[in-house]
């Protein structure tokens, strides 16, 4: 292993690193905001959208991301919907990811006791009170283990970017061997910063899941 090409390479890392980062963590928080929304849907179980939601949990729960980013970044052009690369690396990850966080939010929501509810209009509690303070704050207590782990799942699924020529990690590693053949040094490039964006996303889960434990 040379470290000197090493040294040379990281600055092309550090910007795929960014650049990787940046999608990845915009299409997280669109997929938790699909999540909530669809995951209210089928809890309270709205006629019609019901049906919709889970359609599209089905469909894209079901297929691959690759699949997905191919259909929106040359699929769409063809019917005049042309969106670039970054948008389509976004939209595809909250679409992937708002499938796997509605089902997170719904089970967190199923998860409460029915006699807790009962227990809330015995006592007089009105239908958002018994929403805001019995339920909601149990069912995120439930959910979040499930939410942290679709996150380190979809930072990961960020390695298939490069199939739309995003110039993410996995892009810059397949780019510099093909020119260089310095194999081992972009790959080990590539799991140092892997790493160092999935890690603390790892850590962080590990200790909030330990205080929700002991709540």
């Amino acid at each position: 292993m040379d470290f000197e090409i090493i040294r040379s390479y990281v600055p092309l890392f550090a910007k795929a690193f960014i650049l990787t980062v940046k999608i990845g963590w915009a299409g997280i928080l669109l997929s938790v905001l699909i999540g909530i929304i669809c995951g209210f849907i089928l809890y309270f179980k709205i006629p019609g959208l019901s049906l919709l939601v889970r359609c599209y949990v089905e469909l894209f729960r079901n297929t691959p991301l690759l699949v997905q980013l191919f259909f929106l970044y040359y699929g769409l052009p063809s019917v005049g919907l042309s969106i670039s690369a970054q948008i389509c690396g976004v939209l595809g990850l909250g679409l992937l990811g708002g499938s796997y966080m509605t089902e997170s939010f719904r089970s967190g929501l199923s998860a409460v006791p029915v006699i807790q509810t009962e227990s809330g209009f015995a006592l007089g509690m009105t239908k958002p009170q018994l929403f805001w303070h019995i339920i909601l704050p149990q069912a995120v207590s439930v959910s979040v283990p499930a939410v942290l782990a679709n996150m380190i799942f979809l930072l990961k699924e960020t390695s298939v970017f490069s199939a739309i020529s995003l110039m993410d990690l996995m892009f810059t590693a397949k780019d510099l061997i093909g020119l260089y053949y310095n194999t081992t040094e972009s790959l080990f490039l590539l799991v140092c910063f892997y790493a160092v964006m999935l890690l603390p996303v790892s850590l962080l889960g590990s200790v909030i899941e330990k205080k929700l434990h002991y709540v």
